[in-house]
């Protein structure tokens, strides 16, 4: 193993090790019976501090840190295969018609939380095919910058019937609702929730992670990658697949949770460089973390809940500025 590959393992080994040293603390934090951490003793002597932290807490921390798996992973993804620093899960409509169903439903459909999330989800499809069809449509440009712009469009579309959708609800139960779904939250996570959704994210996140090594190949160009024996039209699309269920099905239980899948895949380049064998790994890893800690905030900074996406947002805006002005960013793309 070379050195390269060496300090790689070694950081994806300290990311990992972080990352359940993160959990297993963030299990002990709380606000029962007091503001803080508490001692691991008491979940044996008290019952109802067993049943907040297993019953409660566990499934949202497991949320969050598959919701920032995801978010990564999905950036990594889409970074790579548009050779873009700026695009992020949302891309392609995703986030944005994932948006549009929940208000949609809340509206117009009875707001349950089972509707909410799969007019969530449906949208968010929808985005995506949407946005793979206006390309397809499109007749000028390369593929990527062909996509790119249907994804722009498509999401403005939906941003338009987010804001109209606010316009004709009801202000006092209605447009809350659409509010604190937009901002972004885990407080309503349950066992229940979490199983729904566990299943579809963990299966295209292990098909990211079993051909991480094709995106290297994919991210030299159509015609590099064609004389190699790849074939990019299809296994770019297969990618966006994978990368674009996890994120909806995702968002569809924790609304919108933004700059997670912008800020940590250029972190793991920091740390892993371009080779995305190791790089999405990292982001994965990373993505977690990230999340994990940010919802630990959003639940124990104040009394009252703080919406997870002002949170990621405020953290991740100040460290891509970092990132930006620390004269040792990478932000290629090519192995």
């Amino acid at each position: 193993m070379d050195i390269h590959h060496a300090r790689c393992a070694r950081w994806l080994l300290i990311l990992s090790a972080a990352l359940v040293v993160a959990f297993s603390v963030s299990l002990l934090l709380g606000r029962y019976p007091a503001p803080g951490l508490i001692a691991p003793q008491l979940l044996a002597q008290d019952d109802l501090a067993f049943r907040l932290a297993f019953n409660l807490r566990l499934p949202r921390m497991m949320a969050a840190v598959l919701l920032g798996v995801t978010l990564g992973a999905a950036g990594a993804v889409f970074q790579v295969l548009f050779g873009n620093p700026l695009v992020e899960p949302g891309f392609l409509g995703v986030s944005q018609g994932a948006a549009f169903g929940a208000a949609f439903a809340i509206v117009f459909l009875g707001a349950t939380a089972v509707v909410t999330q799969a007019s969530a989800v449906l949208f968010a499809l929808a985005g995506l095919t949407l946005s793979y069809g206006t390309a397809r449509l499109l007749r000028y440009g390369g593929w990527t910058l062909r996509l790119v712009l249907a994804g722009i469009a498509v999401s403005a579309l939906f941003s338009a019937g987010v804001g109209l959708l606010k316009y004709i609800a009801d202000p006092l139960t209605q447009l809350p609702e659409i509010t604190f779904w937009l901002l972004g939250g885990l407080a309503a996570v349950t066992w229940n929730k979490l199983l729904s959704v566990a299943p579809t994210a963990l299966l295209g996140l292990g098909v990211l992670t079993l051909f991480r090594w094709r995106l290297n190949l994919l991210s030299l160009g159509e015609q590099t990658a064609f004389s190699l024996g790849a074939a990019p039209g299809r296994e770019r699309l297969a990618l966006i697949v994978a990368a674009v269920l996890p994120t909806a099905v995702m968002i569809s239980i924790s609304g919108m949770v933004s700059w997670v899948g912008l800020i940590v895949p250029h972190l793991a380049r920091r740390l892993f460089q371009t080779d995305t064998r190791y790089s999405l790994p990292g982001a994965m890893l990373l993505g977690g973390l990230f999340t994990l800690l940010c919802d630990n905030a959003a639940r124990s900074l104040l009394a009252g809940e703080i919406p997870l996406g002002i949170l990621t947002a405020l953290i991740g805006a100040a460290a891509f500025l970092g990132l930006m002005i620390w004269p040792q960013t990478r932000l290629n793309f090519k192995p």
